[in-house]
């Protein structure tokens, strides 16, 4: 939407995408933190011009002068998931942009990696999975029989770390500092409950705590619905998206992976009324 009220929308210079790239990047917390107070039936709160990013953030959602803690915590969390290798949102930016399209087209279809369940939603799941759990004591249960049914417990594992995610470690410096400012010690100690065990019982496997497992109660410590962690995923990953797209249109060349045919060879043509 953001680019049809882009006069140079389909110009594609260097300038130009940048300008359209930080277009994204300062609309994405306005658009994001008042869709959320729209369908609360709240009024709209404009962004602040000379705060940062998490603080304007959390200032619109919620309006109201945010703890010291809860936006240094917002803010590490933005810089850990800007920007993370080639993974399926970053590779879509890049097949979009090298087709010579605009950078609103080539991170709307990064966007749209992300309701995939394989890709987005990870710190959804971790945070539902935390109110299933009937407090601190029910932890060892809990995890224990989800993995004697074979069930993934969400936050865990990585297509690339076989050691403990270093922005997971990052983050849970902030975690408990943040749950001890809006009152979710609790949750905090829950979630270190079912690091505790999880390590017990397949660490060795080289199964630890992802970037999302502690990033889902702190943004639930914010008073973020759980249905805007993934858009406040995608409003700090839209500079890496960004950066890639711009990279490479620097010396771009159409993606364009060659399939092997492993079917039938020399089948008979068969007439529909036959088939």
């Amino acid at each position: 939407m953001i680019a049809t009220y882009d006069a140079d929308c389909d110009v594609q210079s260097r300038e130009a995408e940048e300008s359209k790239a930080i277009r994204v990047l300062a609309a994405s917390p306005t658009i994001i933190a008042n869709f959320d107070r729209l369908r609360r039936g709240l009024d709209v709160v404009r962004p602040s011009q000379d705060d940062s990013v998490a603080t304007s953030f959390l200032r619109m959602l919620n309006d109201e002068e945010p703890g010291q803690a809860t936006t240094k915590a917002l803010d590490v969390c933005l810089i850990l998931h800007a920007d993370h290798g080639i993974n399926a949102s970053t590779f879509a930016t890049m097949v979009a942009i090298g087709t010579e399209s605009d950078m609103y087209s080539a991170i709307t279809a990064a966007i749209g990696t992300l309701r995939g369940p394989l890709h987005g939603g990870a710190n959804e799941r971790v945070m539902r999975m935390l109110q299933e759990i009937d407090g601190l004591d029910a932890v060892e249960d809990f995890v224990l029989g989800r993995l004697s049914r074979k069930e993934k417990v969400p936050g865990f594992g990585h297509r690339v770390y076989k050691a403990i995610d270093p922005r997971a470690t990052y983050l849970k410096t902030f975690a408990e500092s943040i749950a001890t400012e809006t009152g979710n010690l609790e949750l905090f100690k829950m979630s270190r409950k079912i690091e505790e065990v999880m390590e017990g019982q397949v660490g060795a496997k080289g199964i630890h705590p992802n970037v999302d497992f502690y990033s889902a109660s702190t943004y639930f410590s914010m008073g973020m619905a759980i249905d805007l962690f993934t858009p406040i995923f995608a409003m700090s990953r839209n500079a890496g998206w960004a950066a890639h797209a711009l990279e490479r249109l620097e010396d771009n060349r159409l993606i364009r992976p060659r399939c092997q045919y492993t079917g039938p060879h020399g089948a008979n043509y068969v007439p529909p009324a036959d088939r």
